[in-house]
């Protein structure tokens, strides 16, 4: 670029070097170095403007005290963002997805067919569907403080880290590795896979909240309980790299005498001596000998001396391990870092354990930055994730996410946020909303979580449909799609604490105080089905009755969606327990007028009405709440994005 630049600084000619400079930079601007893709057409999708409202499914009323509705939308994730970019534009605390990993199985569509490894535009063809959808996502999120996480495996984090990059240039963006299956996933002549990663893009003044938990766990022991105790880690008493061989350190080769039926250290032997075998030390009765040995068999040495040792067992500051798949138990001590967080006060030992190993966790008012590789027990997508939801609607859904990976890493982000809102529009399972309800049921917070999910069959069960006759849009088809089979009942017995078969749910939820699944949580949620209205028919007001459930999303979702019986459209309707009121007869402004300001409660005003000056004037009446003007702002906000998006 730089020789570029000086050779249109030679053009002797002004006018010509600043067109050919102009059109430099507009070049420049169409791609970024990094990544080149095609914008393929449109995936399936309707061309032209829509304009979406939702019809009412199902709805779960389970708290009768709290407001706050969460909401599943049965519909292609695209046009639901555009509705969504309509109700909450700039509003949206975090946005948690899990798209398709594009894995060349039979995981996702594009126009209708499923895209398979051969297909040479596969990682083309995903770009283009993740690109429409970020654009739209992007209208979402709060420019102040919000977040945005993608999780991802290894098909794609590498063009989906390109295209954040260039799509989000104004955020800061990282990656974590997250292990979600310490048994690995077998790969063909490749190491086994273990691992997923998470995108974390932060804008505004977004940030993880300092935790007590680092995230990262060398040895775990005792029982696991989230961001305590045993998060702190207990480094391997067994030298590694440099120096690491007997011969290196004679006074750090010495045996620890292990009671293996008690699970204790019983005693410390004395070094043999250099050149002295280690078989000709005696061994207490009842014990065994622990040496530090190599996996290869060669002697190594410990990492204290003897009386070093001697001193932290009587501390508390070293204890036996665990015994490995092959008989061989581990030593394990505080290395210097955690002495040193201990004596300036970041760490505390708050007892001994029954075998005299220091109780450690650390200072709630000093803690710590998580680190980017996490190994959370939790987080086994087998056990917590499949294992999980199975117990609760069967075996319906293939690899869905740990509830607890869900609930960590979202709750970095709104653990300081109780009023959050929260969108996840790749739903799956309907992970997300039930990590919420754990998240508000662990602080008291009022969260609020809005899921988008298409109603698609699997390939086996729309091959067993099509063999009995069915097709899309018949009963029988649509009852098996997602949205419908697994993601509203999975919602429903969680929040009800029951399975399909109305058995209460077994366990407790973990890292909380002994919270059984059974007491399921007190929330409330609606299942949304999103459709199409004739935009001369709304302009005309004759759709106000589909239109309400929008009004009442946009005004913040509050208390019971409120329904009309008839296509009668009323004067005015003003509904406190959902914080807005409707004035569609300008002949009753007076009255409207007077009542909604006496009402404390109302916080949004939908005028219909014709004229931008007339709307301006009304909407002075109302100082301190938020005014819209219906239905032209309906209107012309899809009308004005559809010719955005077609630029």
């Amino acid at each position: 670029m730089s020789a570029i630049n000086d050779l249109i600084a030679q053009i002797d000619d002004e006018e010509l070097r600043q067109r050919i400079d102009s059109e430099l930079k507009r070049l420049l601007k169409q791609k970024k170095f990094g990544l080149v893709f095609e914008d393929h057409m449109p995936e399936g999708l309707t061309e032209g403007a829509i304009y979406p409202c939702l019809q009412v499914l199902d709805e779960l009323h389970h708290a009768p005290e709290r407001a706050l509705w969460h909401a599943l939308i049965e519909a292609d994730n695209y046009y639901a963002l555009q509705l969504l970019a309509y109700l909450y534009p700039g509003m949206v605390d975090c946005i948690y997805i899990d798209p398709p990993y594009n894995t060349g199985a039979r995981d996702w569509k594009y126009n209708n067919d499923y895209v398979d490894s051969s297909d040479q535009y596969r990682h083309s063809k995903w770009l283009s569907m993740m690109k429409r959808r970020l654009l739209l996502a992007k209208k979402l999120l709060n420019p102040r403080d919000s977040v945005l996480i993608v999780t991802i495996d290894e098909k794609e984090y590498l063009h989906l880290g390109c295209l954040l990059e260039e799509m989000f240039p104004e955020a800061k963006i990282q990656m974590v590795t997250s292990v979600i299956n310490a048994k690995g996933v077998a790969r063909i002549n490749q190491f086994s896979r273990v691992e997923e990663y998470i995108y974390i893009c932060e804008f505004g003044n977004a940030a993880p909240s300092a935790t007590n938990d680092s995230m990262l766990d060398f040895e775990i022991t005792g029982n696991y309980k989230q961001n305590v105790g045993d998060t702190i880690p207990w480094a391997r008493m067994l030298r590694r790299g440099s120096n690491s061989h007997r011969e290196h350190s004679e006074n750090c080769f010495y045996p620890i005498f292990v009671n293996e039926s008690k699970e204790l250290i019983d005693s410390v032997g004395l070094p043999p001596g250099k050149g002295i075998s280690r078989d000709t030390t005696n061994i207490p009765n009842g014990c065994i000998a622990v040496w530090p040995m190599h996996d290869d068999g060669i002697e190594g040495c410990w990492q204290l001396s003897r009386p070093k040792f001697l001193e932290a067992l009587e501390k508390g500051t070293a204890k036996l391990g665990r015994k490995n798949k092959i008989g061989q138990w581990s030593i394990n001590y505080l290395n210097k870092g955690i002495l040193d967080e201990i004596s300036n006060g970041s760490i505390i030992i708050s007892g001994k354990d029954k075998k005299g190993a220091v109780i450690l966790q650390r200072e709630a008012d000093k803690l710590i930055s998580a680190k980017s590789v996490w190994t959370r027990k939790s987080h086994d997508a087998s056990l917590y994730g499949s294992v999980l939801l199975s117990s609760i609607v069967g075996k319906r859904f293939s690899y869905p996410k740990s509830l607890y990976a869900v609930h960590d890493t979202i709750r970095f982000f709104v653990a300081n946020k109780p009023n959050a809102l929260i969108v996840d529009f790749f739903a799956g399972s309907g992970t997300t909303l039930h990590a919420v309800n754990l998240l508000n049921a662990e602080d008291g917070g009022n969260r609020r979580c809005i899921l988008v999910t298409n109603n698609e069959v699997s390939e086996q069960e729309a091959k067993t449909l099509k063999k009995q006759g069915f097709k899309p849009g018949d009963e029988e088809w649509e009852r098996l799609g997602i949205a419908r089979y697994v993601t509203w009942p999975r919602t429903v017995c969680s929040i009800e604490g029951h399975d399909v078969n109305g058995q209460p749910l077994k366990g407790e939820y973990l890292g909380t105080d002994h919270r059984q699944m059974k007491d399921g949580f007190d929330a409330n949620c609606i299942f949304f089905k999103l459709d199409f209205l004739d935009k001369t028919q709304v302009a005309l007001g004759r759709q106000f009755r589909e239109l309400l459930t929008i009004l009442w999303m946009k005004a913040g979702g509050e208390g019971q969606c409120p329904t009309l019986s008839t296509d009668e459209v009323p004067g005015m309707l003003i509904l406190p327990e959902n914080r807005f009121a409707v004035l569609t007869d300008e002949k009753v402004f007076g009255d409207f007028a007077g009542q909604v300001n006496a009402q404390d409660d109302i916080r949004m005003v939908y005028l219909v009405v014709d004229g931008d000056s007339m709307f301006k004037d009304m909407a002075r009446c109302f100082p301190g709440k938020q005014t819209c003007q219906l239905y032209r702002d309906y209107l012309d906000n899809f009308r004005i994005n559809q010719t955005r998006q077609a630029r």
